[in-house]
């Protein structure tokens, strides 16, 4: 029994610490905060750039012995039959074609390369970060016209323990950062649809603890 009371009070204690340390995080820079905006060109969708962890299918017109599905390894490359690396993160799949096909050159009389992604990672600079109280906190991939809305469904909504209403998006712009308020609890727990925007490739999303 007193382990287990020690042990609740030293989980509460932790909590106690983390509600605290948030709380100053807030206030300290609660007067820099602005509304989030909706993003420019309707949330339009950079090009995708091929990340680590991506499946890419690799077609060599009239050459389907050349052809193959290939996943980039963690150093970004991938390698393919008489092709044994080629640099493929932070490429857009087009680009990475015409590279494989100036490199089966050697081999192949005029090559016509297309690379198509077919399972979605992307590279670490475009994912949606989502940290605190979370029920899954992860990194998840950028789609187009994503919405606060799309990220807090992939992460399982709010803890019991967050206040969603304190939640803040950290986005680069201009080489600084800039920090939006979100309302998650308006959104989420009263359906209030204003309180939804668009998020952005790199977006971070911090999700405080309540103070009680």
């Amino acid at each position: 029994m007193r382990s287990a009371v020690t042990l609740s009070s030293r989980h509460l204690a932790i909590r106690t610490v983390f509600a605290a340390a948030f709380a100053l995080f807030g206030l300290a820079g609660c007067s820099g905060y602005q509304d989030l905006p909706a993003a420019p060109g309707g949330n339009q969708s950079p090009d995708y750039l091929i990340g680590p962890g991506d499946q890419l299918n690799i077609f060599v017109w009239r050459n389907p012995e050349l052809s193959s599905n290939v996943p980039v390894r963690p150093d970004g490359r991938i390698s393919t039959p008489l092709i044994e690396d080629v640099q493929a993160a932070g490429k857009r799949p087009s680009e990475l074609a015409r590279d494989v096909e100036n490199q089966l050159k050697q081999y192949v009389q005029e090559p016509v390369v297309t690379v198509i992604v077919t399972g979605f990672v992307g590279p670490f600079t475009q994912q949606i970060r989502v940290v605190g109280e979370a029920a899954a906190p992860r990194a998840i991939p950028f789609r187009e016209h994503m919405s606060i809305l799309d990220v807090m469904i992939q992460v399982g909504g709010l803890t019991p323990f967050a206040a969603g209403n304190r939640a803040v998006i950290v986005r680069k712009e201009g080489g600084k950062e800039t920090y939006y308020r979100v309302a998650l609890d308006d959104l989420l727990k009263d359906g209030k649809v204003e309180a939804n925007a668009p998020v952005l490739p790199g977006d971070i999303l911090i999700i405080p603890q309540s103070w009680f």
